[in-house]
This record gives C-alpha cells, sequence and structure tokens, in this order.
C-alpha cells in the first residue's frame, strides 16, 4: 500500500479526481466501452477495484493508466457517475510523483513531460525544441539511437511546406501561463519540478 505524503492512498485518489470511487460496484460497463481495453494489462475495472482495495501501488505501476486516451467513454457509461477517466487521470498523477511508472511507458511520460515543459516556458508549441528535448531525454533514458535519428529526414520536407518553424515563438504574457500551471498543480504535488520525473526514472534503474 502507498502512503506517499502521509496520505491515504485511497483518500489522495479521490481528492485528485474529485469522485467517490467506493461508490463502484463492477457492473463492467467501463471496460465493455473502452476503445484500449484489448491493449491494457488491467481493465479499467479492475484499476478502479483496486482502489478501495488499497492497491493502488498495483495501479499505479500498471501500463494501462499510460495508454488511456481520455476519451471520457468509461465516466459516461458509469451508472454511478464514477468519474473513472478521473480516476485513472490521478493514479497517473502519483505514477509520475513517486517515479513508479511501467517501464514500457517510460518514454510516454518522458514525452509528456517534455511538451508540458514546453508550453510551460513558451506558452505555446515550439515543435523544435520538443523534439530536440524528447529525443535527448529519451536517448539518454534507454540509449535507443535509432529513435534518436527516427523521422530525421522528414525535417527538410517540413520546413519546404511550411509546417516546421526554425524559431520557435512566445507568447508576450508568459507570466499567465505559469499561474494557470501553479493553479493545476495539486496541493500535495507542489512545487512541481521539471526534472523529478527523470530522478524517479533515474532512481529506479539503479
Amino acid at each position: 500500500m502507498s502512503h506517499t505524503n502521509g496520505a491515504n492512498p485511497i483518500d489522495r485518489v479521490e481528492r485528485l479526481a474529485h469522485t467517490r470511487v467506493r461508490d463502484c460496484y463492477q457492473c463492467g460497463k467501463c471496460s465493455a466501452g473502452c476503445p484500449m481495453a484489448e491493449h491494457y494489462d488491467l481493465l479499467p475495472n479492475q484499476l478502479i477495484r483496486l482502489v478501495p482495495l488499497g492497491r493502488v501501488d498495483r495501479a499505479i505501476e500498471s501500463e494501462a493508466i499510460w495508454l488511456c486516451v481520455s476519451c471520457m467513454t468509461c465516466t459516461t457509461r458509469c451508472p454511478k457517475s464514477v468519474d473513472c477517466a478521473g480516476v485513472l487521470d490521478a493514479l497517473r498523477q502519483i505514477s509520475a510523483a513517486e517515479g513508479r511508472i511501467a517501464p514500457s511507458q517510460e518514454r510516454t511520460v518522458v514525452f509528456q513531460r517534455a511538451f508540458l515543459n514546453n508550453i510551460r516556458r513558451n506558452g505555446r508549441l515550439a515543435e523544435l525544441e520538443l523534439v530536440g528535448e524528447f529525443k535527448t531525454k529519451s536517448f539518454l533514458n534507454d540509449l535507443n539511437l535509432p529513435l534518436l535519428l527516427k523521422d530525421a529526414l522528414l525535417a527538410p520536407k517540413m520546413l519546404r511546406r511550411g509546417k516546421l518553424h526554425l524559431l520557435g515563438r512566445k507568447v508576450k504574457d508568459r507570466g499567465v501561463v505559469q499561474r494557470i500551471f501553479e493553479r493545476c498543480a495539486t496541493p500535495d504535488e507542489r512545487p512541481t519540478d521539471p526534472a523529478s520525473v527523470e530522478t524517479g526514472l533515474a532512481t529506479k534503474r539503479q
């Protein structure tokens, strides 16, 4: 059982998801409607069930939470109005904060962090900066040379068509963007260190 920050793991998930996981009676409608269920190691209803059982540690280490596409089908179908997608989002937050990410999904988290860092710095997406950060951190994480060079030949074609900008532009008031990030940060995760996930991954590999 996970007790990060001294919080009860069940209460922590419910607080982050803004829903009552304990209302679920395992009808299975969330799993039946999930378009990604066939790729999951744990079905949505199984993930939801792990929380009230106190097995949040098992849930946050699953691949499924990172394969979720947040289509909200599970939440819409729930007869008890449990925000299933919100629960999976909460599990992702805890997983990233604790550095307990399924090995097969580490690259996914590196990309998401690179994307958010990019928006935080610029207020909008700077494509080359994003690609550079993602590929560099991914390579340092798993030394995957093919990934580092993948799609490199597409850059000249995209530049010719005006689909890729060498110099990303920043929004004028980045302070507004920073305040948005600060408001979105959950109380038990503040302050959010952009390198926290990479540090957690490095610690786990050791």
